[in-house]
């Protein structure tokens, strides 16, 4: 790996870290019924914790599996995916705190994410011209 892909994923592993740890300060030291700024807080750094997992996770089984390929290719669509699949858990999860989630928008969120996916799949790339 190229030097500049290490520290690309090396600050991404630091701010996945900080936002767990920020995520376990709001969970184990505040009260979530005093108001909602807390919840949204519980949110805002559960979604960044996630998506730096994933984004961990799916370059890492991108890189596992790939076979003689060019390693950048792997971040960017590990990113978009990541991002993809905390915003479907938090808005699931932000259903479920409203009390408006059941079998059926849940199955029409997810639909909706995979059919982003599949758009974003299946996009011709651009090719830059030197």
């Amino acid at each position: 790996m190229n030097s500049s892909l290490k520290k690309y994923l090396l600050l991404i592993f630091l701010a996945t870290i900080l936002c767990l740890v920020a995520l376990g300060l709001i969970i184990f030291n505040t009260n979530p019924y005093i108001g909602r700024g807390i919840v949204f807080l519980f949110f805002v750094s559960l979604f960044f914790s996630l998506v730096g997992v994933f984004t961990l996770i799916g370059f890492y089984l991108r890189l596992w599996f790939s076979k003689n390929e060019i390693i950048y290719f792997h971040l960017v669509p590990s990113i978009r995916q990541a991002i993809l699949i905390s915003m479907c858990f938090i808005v699931l999860l932000g259903l479920q705190d409203l009390r408006l989630i059941n079998i059926w928008t849940a199955s029409l969120l997810i639909l909706a994410i995979l059919s982003l996916e599949f758009f974003f799949m299946t996009k011709p790339e651009k090719v830059k011209k030197l």
